[in-house]
């Protein structure tokens, strides 16, 4: 190799490696980005879940009042992630799963923090094995017949729009216990960018539980 080629070949090298280094950065910073994102979305879901844990301890008004703050906190928050999400592919295909979630939960088609946090962080291995845990528990008599089915609805709506395959009893189970909530999500889901038709649906929902 002549020294004008070894200094092209050092040049290229170069140039290469600076690419990979900020392809490096670039991918760092994505994934603190979406680790925050997460530690903030986990923060909601808490709020959501100690609700639920003492809803008995307090009045109608005060917990219709307070779901309906943490409602709003997520749909801030959902504002946020578009903005951070508009026109980067890279944090489409990594917050897709956190957005759609988010959308359940404002529009009160998921019920169940623990569900929305897996569905977000797309844990489909989790998500079944929640499943598996909740089919246990209701053979025991451990979980309610009605809360069983609303989580196995959930679950399994995260599952499909998580991409995986149901089986043919499961696809019959939620075609019969599907809400009306859950099947307009379905619907309104079907495409990212309509989370305003989703964040519609929410207001309807909010002001019918206040009338």
């Amino acid at each position: 190799m002549n020294s004008f080629a070894f200094l092209k070949f050092m040049t290229l090298g170069t140039s290469a490696v600076g690419e990979i280094k900020m392809a490096s950065r670039g991918k760092t910073e994505t994934s603190k980005l979406k680790q925050n994102l997460e530690e903030q979305l986990d923060r909601l879901m808490q709020q959501l879940q100690d609700l639920e844990e003492c809803r008995e301890e307090l009045d109608t008004d005060e917990y219709e009042e307070t779901k309906k703050e943490t409602l709003e906190q997520l749909s801030e928050f959902n504002d946020s992630l578009k903005k951070i999400m508009s026109g980067n592919m890279t944090l489409v295909d990594e917050l897709s799963g956190m957005q759609l979630a988010i959308q359940a939960a404002i529009s009160q088609a998921f019920k169940t923090p623990e569900v929305i946090r897996l569905f977000a962080k797309k844990q489909p291995g989790q998500l079944r094995t929640r499943l598996a845990e909740m089919d246990r528990d209701l053979m025991v008599g451990k979980l309610d017949r009605g809360l069983y089915t609303q989580q196995k609805v959930e679950i399994l709506t995260a599952l499909r729009k998580l991409g995986e395959k149901l089986t043919a009893d499961d696809e019959a189970f939620l075609s019969a216990n599907a809400g009306a909530i859950l099947s307009q999500f379905e619907k309104v889901s079907t495409d990212l960018g309509s989370g305003d038709k989703v964040l519609a649906l929410a207001s309807f929902e909010v002001e019918k539980t206040k009338k």
